[in-house]
């Protein structure tokens, strides 16, 4: 868990798709009923694919 969210999958920033495959993975998780987003994580350079905790603020992100 990171800062109040879950990190459901990683997706490295530099792939030939760039955001698409993280895109593509919320998506599908949003389809099954859960709120994920995606967020970019500059420390690994990676798409990260999360759920907030409930009761986290929108400020956190």
């Amino acid at each position: 868990m990171v800062n109040g969210r879950t990190v459901l999958e990683r997706f490295p920033a530099g792939g030939p798709r760039g955001s698409w495959p993280a895109e593509e993975f919320a998506h599908a998780r949003r389809m099954e009923g859960l709120p994920a987003e995606v967020v970019m994580d500059l420390a690994t350079d990676a798409f990260l694919v999360v759920v907030r905790r409930d009761g986290a603020a929108d400020a956190t992100a």
